[in-house]
C-alpha cells in the first residue's frame, strides 16, 4: 500500500507539472510569433528542450534506479520552477540573437525537468503493479499516459488564455507560483525509496538493451517525429495564417491533445471492442502504425480537392488523434512489458530518450519543412516517418502480450 500511495503522489505531482509544460509551449510559440520571429527561429527555441530531454532520459533513468524516483521527481519540479522564472526575466530590448540563446537555455532546463518527472511517473507503474499482471499493467499505463496528454492539452489552453490575460511575464510567474505549491506538497508527503534498484546498476548498462527495447525505441522515435513535424510549428502558424486568433489556435490544439489523451486512456477498452484478437503485442503495434500512415494522405487529398482547410484539418487531425493514441498507448505498455523490474527506470529512460529524439527531429523538420515547402509538405513528411516506424515495428516480438480480457472486465 505504501508503494501505491507513493505512486499516487508522484502521479498527482506529474499532473500539475504537465499543465505548466503544455502552457509553456503555447506561450513560447504564440509570444515569439507575435514578436515577428521566423518559423525556423521558433523551432530552434525548442531545440535544447528536446535535445536535453534525450540526455536526461538516458542519465535520469540511472539516477532513479540508484537513488529512487523521489529524487528525480523533486529535481524535475524544482528545475521547471527555475526555468519559468528565468523566462520571466527576459528583456524585450535584448538583441534577437541574445534572446534566442537565453530562451533556448531556459527551455533546456524545462526539457530536463519534463523528462525527469515523466520518467519518475512511468517507472513507478512497473514497480507497484504485481509481477505477471500484464493486463493490469496495460490498463494503468493507458490511464496515466492518457490523463497526462489530456492535461497537457488543458495546459495549451491555459497558456493561450494566460498570455491574453496576464501577458508573457505574468503568465510565467503565475505558473511558477502554482508549481511551487505542487513541489512543496510532494516534498512534505512523498517518502521512501520507490524505484531504487536492489542491486547496483552500472552506468555502462545505459546503452546495453535487449533487442526488443532497441527496436521499440527506434519505432517510437519515428512515431513521435511524425506528429511533431506538423504539430509544433507548422500547424499553429498555418492556422494563424488562416486568420485564427491566438485563443482559437490554443483552444484547437488544447482540444486535440485533450481528446487524444482521453482516447489513450481507454485504448484497452477500444481494442477489445474492435476485436482482432484478445492480446496486445508487437503485432498490434505494427498494424496500427500502418493504419496511421493513411491519415496524412487523406488530409492532403482533402486540401487538394478544395475542401475548406480549417474543416479538413479539424476532421483529419481528429482521426489522426484516435489512431496515434492507440499507437502510443501500445508502445507505452510494451516498454514496461519488455523491461526487467529491477532496471525498469533505466529501460524506460532509454525508451523515452528515443521519444525525445523523435520530438527533436520532428521539431526541427516542422520549422524547416514549413518554412520552405508549406504545411502540405509537413503532412507528406509525417506519412514517411510513420511508415518508417511501422517497418521498424516489424522486428518486435510477439510475446509479452497483455490479455484484453484481463485488462478490461467485460461489461454486463
Amino acid at each position: 500500500m505504501t508503494g501505491l500511495r507513493s505512486y499516487a503522489l508522484i502521479t498527482a505531482a506529474y499532473w500539475g507539472f504537465t499543465i505548466t509544460d503544455g502552457a509553456l509551449r503555447m506561450l513560447v510559440v504564440l509570444h515569439f510569433y507575435k514578436l515577428g520571429y521566423s518559423d525556423i527561429t521558433i523551432a530552434f527555441l525548442f531545440l535544447f528542450y528536446e535535445f536535453f530531454g534525450i540526455v536526461t532520459n538516458l542519465v535520469g533513468g540511472w539516477v532513479g534506479s540508484r537513488y529512487g524516483l523521489k529524487v528525480t521527481l523533486h529535481g524535475g519540479l524544482a528545475l521547471q520552477i527555475f526555468a519559468l522564472v528565468m523566462l520571466a526575466l527576459l528583456q524585450p530590448q535584448w538583441p534577437e540573437i541574445a534572446s534566442v540563446a537565453y530562451v533556448m537555455t531556459a527551455q533546456a532546463l524545462s526539457g530536463i525537468a519534463k523528462d525527469l518527472t515523466k520518467m519518475s511517473a512511468k517507472s513507478a507503474i512497473k514497480v507497484v503493479v504485481p509481477e505477471g499482471s500484464d493486463g493490469a499493467l496495460f490498463r494503468w499505463v493507458a490511464r496515466l499516459t492518457g490523463s497526462k496528454n489530456a492535461l497537457k492539452g488543458v495546459g495549451f489552453f491555459v497558456g493561450s488564455v494566460l498570455l491574453a490575460w496576464l501577458g508573457f511575464v505574468g503568465a510565467l510567474l503565475t505558473m511558477a507560483a502554482a508549481l511551487l505549491v505542487v513541489l512543496l506538497g510532494a516534498v512534505l508527503t512523498l517518502s521512501g525509496d520507490l524505484g531504487r534498484s536492489k542491486k547496483k546498476v552500472k552506468f555502462t548498462t545505459l546503452l546495453s538493451k535487449s533487442a526488443a527495447i532497441n527496436w521499440l525505441s527506434a519505432a517510437r522515435l519515428f512515431l513521435f517525429a511524425s506528429r511533431d513535424v506538423w504539430f509544433v510549428v507548422g500547424l499553429p502558424v498555418f492556422l494563424s495564417q488562416l486568420g485564427w486568433s491566438f485563443s482559437q489556435v490554443g483552444a484547437f490544439l488544447a482540444l486535440w491533445v485533450i481528446g487524444y489523451g482521453f482516447i489513450q486512456a481507454v485504448v484497452p477498452e477500444l481494442l477489445r471492442k474492435l476485436g482482432g484478437g484478445d492480446t496486445v503485442d508487437g503485432g498490434i503495434a505494427r498494424l496500427w502504425a500502418f493504419i496511421l500512415v493513411l491519415i496524412p494522405f487523406a488530409i492532403i487529398g482533402a486540401l487538394k480537392f478544395g475542401f475548406d482547410p480549417g474543416a479538413a484539418l479539424i476532421v483529419g487531425l481528429a482521426v489522426f488523434a484516435v489512431v496515434f493514441a492507440v499507437n502510443s498507448a501500445v508502445h507505452s505498455y510494451l516498454v514496461l512489458a519488455y523491461s526487467d523490474i529491477d532496471s525498469v527506470s533505466v529501460d524506460v529512460g532509454f525508451y523515452y530518450m528515443a521519444n525525445a529524439a523523435g520530438r527533436l527531429l520532428g521539431t526541427l523538420l516542422s520549422g524547416l519543412v514549413f518554412e520552405f515547402a508549406g504545411f502540405e509538405a509537413c503532412l507528406w513528411t509525417s506519412a514517411a516517418l510513420v511508415l518508417t516506424s511501422g517497418l521498424l515495428a516489424l522486428k518486435l516480438p510477439r510475446d509479452k502480450a497483455a490479455s484484453l480480457n484481463v485488462a478490461v472486465p467485460a461489461s454486463d
